[in-house]
């Protein structure tokens, strides 16, 4: 197996507001990749993080009356807390705040400077402040507005620092027509024609208007601006020109040796297409092998804004079908380089189509079959036919097309591929009529033989869905008594790996069906709540807790009699773990000042074991016991429901356990 070093990179991701789902593409992809990678035995190292610099945090932050670092920690935290959601496995995750990182911009813009390619100057000319970017007249829209965003643009003139773009024209030309550096190529074509063709001008990289940024050692009225800024991470998170780090050598100058993929939305490919490559070129240092490019999820044809109200929140699309159907749905759409339109209703019925009644209930019908027929074990008497042989090739064949999809980022194209030997194992169901054979007791060991390649089927499908669906995958080996060891790569393109008397597992659901039009009918009103929000130009913090965008119902009144039915205490959590074969429970030991009790809570996707442990919460104390998941549970942990999902109700540390809330 290779170990050979593979190196993928998100872009940096600018915390302006909190992330939804059209920020969830390019990360859940990187990871999927990550993942398959790893899989195959390669040296994965997956970077992502977030560009914090710059005129607009400094500007939002004023508005907030905070400093901008305290702005952008507390949105940080918002998509970190989202990419543990989504179950993203990063190695690493680099802020442009972070000391080892201004250290290596520092020092790379002082070499660009004194090679020759960076020099002052004057700039005066058209700036963008939420995209910053500068524009000049030609590149404008038709309405004289920024070419990308399309919001209006401010003359700007101040004293700068340039760096010089037309020497590496030529080569980075060569660059993105001759070689397959850029996915897809037709990008290519377009970045030519649009900005080299027309002569490279130079790059402002400095600014002297704000403060901001990273500091220029040799000139401190000025900051580095945001590009040079933001893409040396790919290197500085490597320990390119810091001592942080000592992977760069490993992963990025590796004398071809391994491989190192960009993805990037097209919005910023410009950037990551020619000023990257430059700068490097400049630098004299090895370039990326591929920048993958991918589009937008888009919503009624307009790209997913916050400022339209038409986001679409991933908390609470993972709260009602779970992280793995919404990774799977927004990589099942995205074909790279074009826009993938975002509907609930194109959500549900795929969810419903290739997840509920497509591989959902292969597992459920196969393992249940195993179950009825045969105790659950599979006998070890075999009788083939010739439909096996072709079943079995098509099934064996798809390592081969999955690899070979994977190997250019086409991930739709490797899902579809699988997604088409699910409905081959579906088809040769109906094709054997296992539960006709169930009723012969001379058909037994053919029987046998029928369950016994669709686990197979099963197995090598699950292990490839794996990296897609990380959570859910671990739930179908168990269910068809699959080992680690029998779903390891090199296994994945043989049949016979689980043993002859294989034994199944009946479990729960793994995608049960979505009631199409309830659900429809309850998203659309979410996101309506949101554009009208939007429209009425209210913040997250307004929307939420100023101006509600519907009325709150109360539930019906109650007298103090009541209340004083409901026992409410002060306890400690001194212990707490997930509940085994459950994503959503936590099971807490706490310290009530009685004794001591466990209770089962909902609130594992919003916290980890670790955050909890050590804190004080308001505990229901006199509710009955019940069982969640075969588990104990006494009492009832108080939680209050917000935007951003479910939030536990935490006690002053000084109020001691056992106090009564009244």
């Amino acid at each position: 197996m290779s170990k050979t070093p593979f190196y993928i990179t998100t872009p940096i991701y600018y915390p302006s507001g909190n992330p939804h789902i059209g920020h969830c593409y390019t990360t859940v992809a990187c990871d999927s990749i990550a993942r398959y990678k790893r899989m195959q035995g390669h040296d994965v190292m997956f970077l992502t993080g977030t560009d914090e610099h710059g005129l607009k945090i400094e500007q939002k932050a004023a508005e907030k009356g905070v400093t901008p670092k305290q702005y952008v920690d507390e949105i940080v935290e918002v998509f970190k807390k989202l990419w543990k959601y989504m179950n993203i496995d990063y190695d690493r995750y680099i802020r442009t705040t972070d000391d080892y990182h201004v250290e290596s911009v520092q020092k790379i813009f002082k070499e660009l400077y004194d090679k020759g390619y960076i020099y002052k100057g004057e700039y005066s000319g058209k700036y963008c402040t939420p995209c910053e970017s500068f524009w000049t007249d030609s590149q404008l829209d038709e309405n004289g507005c920024c070419p990308e965003c399309h919001r209006p643009v401010t003359f700007a003139k101040e004293e700068a620092y340039f760096f010089k773009m037309s020497p590496f024209a030529d080569r980075i030309e060569k660059l993105l027509l001759e070689t397959d550096y850029l996915r897809p190529k037709t990008r290519a074509i377009e970045l030519v024609n649009n900005f080299i063709k027309p002569g490279l001008e130079d790059l402002c990289v400095s600014r002297t208007t704000f403060k901001w940024g990273i500091p220029v050692t040799f000139d401190e009225d000025h900051v580095v601006y945001v590009w040079i800024d933001a893409l040396s991470n790919y290197i500085s998170a490597l320990g390119f020109k810091n001592e942080k780090y000592t992977d760069y050598e490993h992963y990025w100058n590796n004398n071809g040796s391994g491989e190192v993929i960009h993805m990037v939305a097209k919005d910023i490919m410009r950037f990551h297409a020619i000023i990257w490559p430059a700068m490097l070129m400049a630098l004299d240092i090895p370039l990326p092998d591929h920048l993958a490019v991918h589009g937008w999820i888009t919503f009624n044809g307009e790209k997913m804004s916050k400022s339209l109200g038409n986001v679409v929140d991933p908390f609470v699309l993972g709260e009602r079908y779970g992280c793995d159907a919404i990774r799977y749905h927004i990589l099942r759409e995205m074909a790279l380089g074009a826009d993938s339109s975002f509907s609930n209703e194109i959500m549900i019925n795929r969810i419903n189509s290739d997840l509920a009644n497509g591989f959902g209930n292969l597992v459920s019908r196969t393992v249940a079959m195993a179950d009825k027929y045969f105790g659950g074990t599979l006998p070890t008497e075999r009788e083939s036919a010739p439909i096996d042989d072709e079943f079995r090739s098509a099934v064996t064949r798809l390592l081969s097309t999955v690899d070979a999809e994977m190997d250019e980022t086409r991930i739709k194209q490797a899902l579809e591929a699988i997604f088409r030997v699910v409905d081959r194992a579906n088809k040769y169901i109906d094709e054997t009529e296992p539960w006709k054979l169930g009723k012969d007791e001379s058909q037994r060991a053919r029987l046998a033989s029928v369950l016994y390649n669709l686990l197979e089927a099963i197995r090598i499908i699950s292990a490839l869905l794996a990296p897609f669906m990380p959570t859910t995958m671990p739930k179908v080996w168990e269910q068809i008594g699959a080992s680690p060891e029998d779903v390891e790569y090199e296994k994945l393109a043989s049949f016979g790996i689980l043993p002859e008397n294989v034994t199944v597992h009946k479990g729960e659901i793994l995608f049960p069906r979505i009631d199409v039009d309830k659900e429809i009918e309850e998203l659309n009103s979410i996101i309506q709540q949101n554009m009208e929000a939007a429209q009425a130009g209210l913040s997250d913090t307004e929307k939420g807790e100023e101006a509600p965008s519907e009325k709150i119902e109360l539930a019906p009144e109650i007298t103090i009699d009541d209340f004083a039915k409901v026992e409410i205490r002060v306890a400690k959590v001194t212990a707490c773990e997930k509940v085994k074969k459950s994503d959503k429970l936590l099971c807490l030991q706490l310290d009530d000042g009685m004794g001591g009790r466990q209770v089962v809570s909902g609130i594992a996707q919003y916290y980890a074991p670790e955050d909890l442990i050590g804190k004080k919460i308001q505990l229901i104390a006199n509710l009955k016991p019940v069982k969640l998941r075969g588990v104990d549970s006494n009492g009832m942990i108080c939680a209050a429901d917000t935007p951003d999902g479910i939030k536990v109700v935490f006690v002053d540390d000084s109020i001691p356990v056992g106090s009564k809330i009244r």
